[in-house]
């Protein structure tokens, strides 16, 4: 019965082959299409890098280093030390702007 199969159709294993030049063209055009909207996608995002504010390329230099020092200072660690003279009353309720109590 193997034998009949093989009479039927001599080459039904390189049927796939066929349309391999439609196949490859499909792929070829899938990967352009691809491409293109990767270059598409980077230039907006250059475009977008341009409108962002950089301190260090936009602001003047001596501003830049301004900045720079200002991004140095850290808040001090002694704010255990205002928590434990403060006054205030911890169960107090929530302020509300607006709302009488």
């Amino acid at each position: 019965s193997g034998h009949e199969e093989q009479d039927k159709n001599p080459f039904a294993e390189y049927m796939w082959m066929e349309n391999e030049e439609d196949f490859n063209r499909q792929v070829e055009e899938e990967l352009q299409e691809q491409e293109f909207l990767d270059r598409c996608f980077q230039e907006m995002l250059e475009e977008e890098e341009q409108d962002w504010f950089i301190p260090a390329r936009d602001l003047p230099q001596g501003m830049a280093q301004l900045q720079q020092q200002l991004h140095g200072l850290a808040v001090g660690d002694g704010s255990d030390d205002i928590l434990s003279k403060s006054n205030l009353n911890p169960d107090a309720k929530e302020f509300v702007p607006g709302v009488k109590y």
